[in-house]
């Protein structure tokens, strides 16, 4: 049998350090990771990295001249994944998909997918109670998208409160289930 295929979205949020315990952990219970990385994520983690971790090439731009055979990777991406895992979420990535709007690669893929999308915010505090924000996140939940919640903790500005990623132990078992 297969292994199922997950795409992991990594947004530009410090928590992006964690996609690496995360794909190592999904790829021990039995996952394919490919990686699509935003360019503010690349800020705070290499494509290198999740490419080495991964075993698979990191999806970085939407139209990426090096290409061994003619495909739309966005489209092919989108048809290829099992779940689409988008860890960390900033407000910004769940903001384009709640309007629709498809501007780089991991919108554009989001939007073209039938799977399944998992979206686990990571934000400060103030951004991720902002109303506008959450009624960003109704909407995605409205139409299917399961969410991860953050959960409190240390967040990057020193304060504590509820922002930090979901534990990698509590995203892996809710993707686990999803694809049972």
């Amino acid at each position: 049998m297969a292994k199922k295929e997950i795409i992991l979205g990594v947004t530009g949020s410090i928590a992006a350090y964690k996609s690496c315990d995360l794909i190592r952990r999904l790829q021990e219970a039995g996952f394919n990771i490919s990686v699509i990385m935003t360019k503010e994520a690349e800020e705070f983690i290499t494509p290198l990295t999740l490419e080495t971790l991964s075993g698979n090439r990191v999806y970085r731009q939407m139209f990426d001249q090096a290409r061994e055979n003619w495909e739309i990777d966005h489209i092919s991406l989108a048809e290829k994944a099992d779940l689409v895992l988008i860890a960390p979420a900033t407000a910004n990535i769940i903001g384009k998909i709640a309007y629709g709007i498809a501007d780089d690669i991991l919108s554009c893929t989001v939007i073209s997918t039938k799977a399944p999308v998992v979206i686990c915010p990571a934000m400060n505090e103030a951004m991720y109670k902002n109303k506008i924000v959450q009624e960003n996140i109704r909407k995605l939940q409205g139409v299917g998208y399961k969410l991860v919640g953050p959960v409190k903790g240390r967040l990057a500005c020193g304060k504590t409160g509820e922002g930090c990623l979901a534990p990698v132990d509590k995203i892996v078992d809710e993707v686990k289930k999803i694809l049972k």
